[in-house]
């Protein structure tokens, strides 16, 4: 049996502020540190050897990555950063507050945005490109479904992750929100409307158990 244990960042100055992230690029709070230690005290009981540990393009993930390999003791295993598991992209809806987003277009619409498999906010018009992206040919998107979201970080999951976990060695993914729904969506096989009301909260680890063929026996989260 193998183990990947996925987690969300945790509390970044925009969770904190209630403002739409995306791809911007943010610091924990100090709550937010503190999370990601009680994180890795939290999976540090389960006496876990990592193979190497996935993180975004992210400064929030980034920090809580390091964080949590530090309370294991592990801040040797090998990291890998990638744009793949960076949050989904909000469009013109990042740095906005959420209330009042959610004030002026009501609340199916502002539900559709942030939970829909398939719903889009509205693009940016344009979107300066950065240094970190143009480097390895990947141009920023104007806004993301959650679907949009999945497509890019499947091919991560098949070259990446699962040629790892099949090895047996335990993956540890510390991510974002979204990013993570998708990645639970496409391990417990969840349909479109399920995943509308999987929610992912900061810095609690959930710890998959999977079998030679990769298959979920267990799921524990380290609530």
């Amino acid at each position: 049996m193998t183990k990947l244990v996925l987690i969300r960042h945790g509390e970044s100055i925009a969770n904190q502020q209630h403002v739409f992230t995306g791809w911007n690029d943010v610091a924990l709070t100090e709550q937010g540190q503190r999370e990601a230690v009680a994180a890795g005290a939290k999976l540090n009981q389960l006496h876990l050897a990592f193979g190497a540990v996935h993180t975004s393009y992210l400064k929030r993930a980034i920090q809580s990555a390091n964080i949590v390999l530090d309370e294991l003791d592990q801040l040797w295993i090998p990291q890998y950063k990638t744009w793949r598991l960076n949050e989904r992209h909000y469009g013109a809806l990042r740095g906005r507050k959420k209330p009042v987003v959610r004030e002026e277009v009501g609340e199916d619409q502002f539900m559709q945005w942030r939970r829909s498999f398939t719903a889009v906010p509205p693009r940016l018009d344009w979107v300066t490109p950065k240094r970190r992206y143009a480097r390895i040919g990947v141009r920023e998107p104007r806004a993301e479904s959650l679907q949009m979201a999945y497509e890019r970080l499947i091919p991560y999951w098949q070259d990446q992750l699962a040629p790892r976990l099949l090895q047996h060695q335990n993956q540890l993914v510390v991510a974002h929100g979204s990013s993570l729904r998708a990645l639970i969506k496409y391990l417990e096989q969840l349909s479109d409307d399920a995943i509308d009301g999987v929610e992912v909260p900061n810095a609690e680890p959930i710890v998959y158990t999977l079998d030679e063929h990769l298959h979920i026996q267990q799921k524990q989260i380290l609530a």
